[in-house]
């Protein structure tokens, strides 16, 4: 038998480790998460469910996966479906998955937990300092990175050359799953992760995997294509932090993002307003896209000081609201009800009214 204390044999039991209530390990992941903001989600039930939206538990017996942005967490509860694991997304309804810091209270979510799946390292710094306690202090929790594998673009694709992003050398833009191509290998991630974590559903796993790349992700690519190659004009103007790039780069479209920096929460500057101003009269622009998650007040602004007559929601998949978690909304009918009739409309493709579902244009149109 190996006698290395970091073997698996010799590492800390999540279960007990919990039971401890106030123990080493719960007191080391508060310290690394500590106060940044909200509730940690899994708390609120719309955050949880088993894969046949049953609203399974542990009880069950199947193993427990949290995921720590809401994209990964809806693709691999679509790889787990039909199968025992119980998924788990981490990020509260209503928040921003990138730029939220959790407190304490996700501590015994990930301890709990038998797989862990996020985004890789330098995205969320409290999945990577909750990654780093895990570690040092032996808990076998699995963790499944989407990012292995990815080519990532150059953050000079992203128009902030100061900002630090994710990779060797922090040079490259992570926001790579708004791509429907590059999706398909975080897909491919979390079905090995899956498999190793639960070996006698690989079949199924592999099955819905499959299916989703090809039936879901592969159309979106498809229905993207077509917007984008109907577009006459080929600048999008965003009222939303810089999360788009890997559309533009995708389809041949320039994505003009107001918050040129990669974090929801990044401040609007004076000479970012004056740059949107110029993109808008040069080009024409009567519609822009505002991010669903983040503030309005400088989409109002260039309503306010432009031509623009209203925005649209855009968003990253980066979390969900309420009514989208009722409806069982996923990042398939995220793209197909926010994102695809958005840029239908800022591109001049069609009115606000030719797109979306009824009264999707009066919903939308300058939402609060």
């Amino acid at each position: 038998m190996n006698a290395n204390p970091d073997s698996a044999g010799a590492k800390l039991s999540r279960r007990s480790v919990v039971a401890a209530g106030s123990g080493l390990l719960t007191a080391g992941l508060a310290g690394c998460l500590g106060g940044g903001g909200g509730a940690g989600g899994g708390t609120d039930g719309s955050n949880t469910g088993s894969n046949d939206a049953s609203g399974g538990s542990e009880s069950e017996g199947g193993p427990v996966v949290v995921a720590s942005f809401f994209s990964f967490y809806d693709f691999a509860r679509e790889v787990a479906a039909d199968t025992p694991v119980t998924l788990k997304n981490l990020i509260p309804t209503g928040l921003h998955g990138h730029g939220w810091e959790p407190d304490a209270s996700v501590t015994r979510d990930i301890i709990e937990a038998d797989a862990f799946v996020h985004v890789g390292e330098d995205f969320q710094p409290w999945a990577d300092r909750a990654i780093q306690t895990l570690k040092d202090d032996g808990v076998d929790t699995q963790l499944i990175n989407v990012r292995e594998g990815v080519e990532l673009v150059e953050l000079a694709a992203s128009l902030d050359r100061d900002e630090e992003g994710v990779g060797e050398g922090r040079g490259k833009d992570p926001h790579f799953w708004l791509d429907p191509r590059r999706a398909k290998t975080a897909v491919d991630n979390i079905t090995e992760g899956l498999v190793e974590l639960a070996p006698g559903h690989e079949e199924t796993f592999r099955d819905n995997a499959d299916a989703y790349k090809t039936d879901v992700l592969d159309r979106i690519d498809r229905d993207y294509q077509d917007i984008f190659d109907r577009a006459s004009r080929k600048v999008v103007q965003l009222a939303a932090h810089n999360a788009f790039q890997y559309i533009g780069v995708r389809y041949g479209v320039e994505m003009r993002p107001l918050v040129v920096n990669l974090a929801a929460s990044g401040d609007v500057k004076p000479s970012d307003i004056t740059e949107a101003k110029r993109v808008i009269e040069d080009n024409d622009i009567r519609y822009i896209g505002a991010g669903v998650f983040e503030t309005r007040r400088p989409a109002k602004q260039l309503i306010a000081e432009t031509p623009v007559e209203a925005y649209f929601p855009v968003t990253p998949y980066a979390g969900v609201r309420e009514d989208w978690v009722e409806n069982d909304w996923g990042y398939e009918e995220i793209a197909d009800n926010i994102n695809m009739p958005t840029f239908e409309v800022v591109l001049g493709n069609k009115s606000p009214e030719e797109v979306g579902y009824d009264g999707w244009a009066d919903e939308w149109r300058n939402f609060e």
